[in-house]
């Protein structure tokens, strides 16, 4: 048993990390401190005096702590960020967009390929961003590969993997057919050099020869070349316009601004890389305790620049962080290379600054203005399903589907829904033991059944770990009348009262209306209550059919490449990356399987024996 005074007596004066736990074991807080001795035992003081609402609501859940000593503060900065990114405590101020930005990748190969990548690898690769919008490096990569004829293919030219035709893309004048050595691996680098050069901010320089050959080729009569050439050249103008806010002195900084509105914030980021704007993004913060903005600042910065692959030398803020020597000090580690977070009083970057605000401003009072039409959506939506119902509770509602092909690999999936919201973290996945073949009902029973008799194990043993000790308000099945009655025979042989609503699908298999207690409703498609209803039962549908598809591909590679002799994990993971399926290592020859990484010839031959039965 875990007695917090007689820990908080053990508590060591080194700086470290501190880690809040509910009465679930769940993670509810990550703090850092210079004292860990004083800082922890400040939450657990009897007078309220000075303490926030959040910290007062907060003391009220923690049934447990833990903490890690560290060296220094900087090292509690960056242990602090991972974990608060890993396990979102649900008191931490949390960003709402986390995905890591893209960047564009030039690979370190032969023939190098041009893709879009989130994680920075040490491969040797050139790596530029990171680019905020994915959507636009999305278009600048198909712009590159197709006005320089950059490879699409993942064939090894270090292996000698060539071919003896082409893909499409050479038919269509969109690659130059490294694969048949159509192009010169020296003329196939110049193009590479000119993309780098697109990347680099020297536009200007590709134009002026680019406009020097149409004009030739127009002298020469080559009208088709001379209008290619035209086209390249308004590609290249699209890139610009892409990235076209600059800056006089053609500096790298990143400007950060913060706008509030009640319990909601948005931070808003431009990065400027070479004097120009090459993005922008907005982060939602939700302040349900009201914290100062340099608390916010400081937590923005943290996660921002946790996975950040180029820090600039200088970040410009409208509000100084709470710990603002320690962050410089681990941007400054991270980029080995001075950076300072200012808040400018004068001049252009003020100006600069004003813009980035007024941009969070916009994004906020657009996302209000979403979130009120949702609220007023979901209000009307649960209006009308009480008209139908006659039920008043909605807080949490649990959907379930099953997913199988042919009866093969059968899983169950729960999705939960609280207040009106998806809450992904109470979802649940079972993989069906008991019932063989498609039967749906046999595969409902026994996902039901597990479900609920964990909920009545941990309400008797006080222990809720697994999530599934909470009682849903109400239970939605995918499907009519058959498969809400064995919800009902489930819920009845446990003595629990929970309602249950069936989801009905028409011919297309599209929701048209419900079943509750043997009548059925149909839905007007462009009612609120459509729509979620909609909502909750693709969700379902999409959670189950991902779970399939994992165990399928699981067992898939497990069930035949790991009867192979001399076939490990290494060679394993070799072949499905560069075949991608069974299927193609199976049709491949010999010659083909040698030539993959981490393989020899006896091994070639023992993959290609075991497929053929020799």
């Amino acid at each position: 048993m875990f007695n917090i005074k007689e820990e908080l007596k053990r508590l060591p004066d080194n700086p470290g990390v501190y880690l809040m736990f509910n009465d679930d074991d769940e993670i509810i807080y990550v703090g850092k401190a210079k004292n860990l001795k004083k800082r922890v035992r400040q939450y657990f003081t009897s007078s309220d005096i000075g303490k926030t609402d959040k910290v007062i609501e907060m003391v009220k859940h923690i049934k447990r702590f833990e903490y890690i000593i560290v060296d220094n503060e900087v090292e509690s900065l960056i242990l602090e960020s991972n974990f608060i990114k890993d396990k979102q405590p649900k008191y931490n101020i949390l960003l709402k967009n986390g995905e890591k930005y893209p960047f564009i990748k030039i690979s370190n190969e032969k023939f190098p390929r041009i893709t879009k990548e989130r994680v920075i690898k040490k491969d040797g690769s050139k790596y530029y961003g990171p680019f905020p919008n994915a959507y636009a490096v999305t278009e600048i990569i198909e712009i590159f590969l197709n006005m320089f004829k950059i490879r699409r293919c993942t064939l090894n030219f270090d292996k000698g993997q060539y071919l003896k035709r082409p893909c499409l893309y050479y038919f269509i004048k969109k690659c130059s057919a490294p694969c048949i050595k159509n192009i010169s691996e020296e003329d196939y680098m110049k193009n590479i050099d000119e993309v780098e050069m697109l990347l680099k901010g020297k536009e200007n320089k590709i134009i002026e020869e680019t406009r020097e050959k149409m004009f030739k080729a127009s002298k020469d009569l080559n009208f088709e070349l001379a209008a290619r050439y035209r086209d390249n050249i308004e590609n290249i103008e699209a890139i610009i316009e892409k990235q076209k806010v600059r800056n006089s002195k053609g500096t790298n900084m990143d400007i950060i601004a913060l706008e509030r509105h009640g319990t909601d914030v948005c931070v808003q980021a431009f990065l400027m890389r070479n004097g120009k704007i090459i993005d922008r993004e907005h982060f939602l913060i939700e302040d349900s305790f009201k914290e100062n903005d340099s608390e916010i600042m400081s937590s923005f910065l943290k996660q921002f620049y946790l996975d950040m692959a180029f820090i600039p030398k200088e970040i410009l803020v409208d509000t100084l962080p709470d710990d603002l020597e320690s962050i410089e000090e681990f941007l400054t580690n991270e980029k080995k290379g001075t950076v300072k977070v200012t808040k400018p009083q004068r001049g252009e970057k003020v100006k600069q600054l004003e813009l980035v605000k007024a941009n969070a401003k916009e994004m906020l009072e657009k996302y209000i203005t979403s979130k009120h039409k949702r609220e007023r959506s979901k209000s009307s939506a649960f209006d009308e399903l009480k008209k139908v119902t006659g039920l008043e509770d909605f807080d949490r509602v649990e959907c379930y589907d099953i997913s199988n092909i042919s009866g093969v690999q059968s899983v169950g999936s729960m999705i939960v829904f609280i207040n009106g919201e998806k809450a992904p973290k109470e979802y649940r996945k079972f993989k069906i033991k008991t019932v063989v073949g498609a039967d749906d009902y046999g595969s409902h029973r026994e996902v039901l059944t597990r479900r609920f008799s964990r909920m009545l194990i941990e309400n008797k043993e006080g222990n809720f770990s697994t999530g599934f000790g909470i009682k849903p308000s109400i239970i939605l099945m995918d499907g009519g009348k058959g498969q809400v009655n064995v919800a009902l025979e489930v819920l009845k042989e446990f003595n629990i009262d929970i309602p249950v609503m069936g989801l009905v699908k028409d011919d297309y298999h599209k929701t048209k209306g419900i079943i509750y207690k043997n009548s059925e409703y149909l839905l007007k498609v462009k009612s609120p209550l459509y729509r979620l209803l909609f909502q909750i039962q693709e969700e379902a549908h999409r959670f189950a059919i991902n779970y399939h598809r994992k165990l399928r591909e699981r067992d898939l590679k497990k069930s035949e490449l790991d009867e192979i002799e001399g076939i490990g994990v290494v060679r394993k993971k070799a072949l499905i990356k560069y075949f991608k399926s069974i299927k193609k290592i199976k049709e491949a020859s010999i010659e083909e399987l040698a030539k993959i990484d981490k393989m020899n010839l006896s091994a070639a031959e023992s993959i290609y024996k075991f497929f053929h039965k020799e």
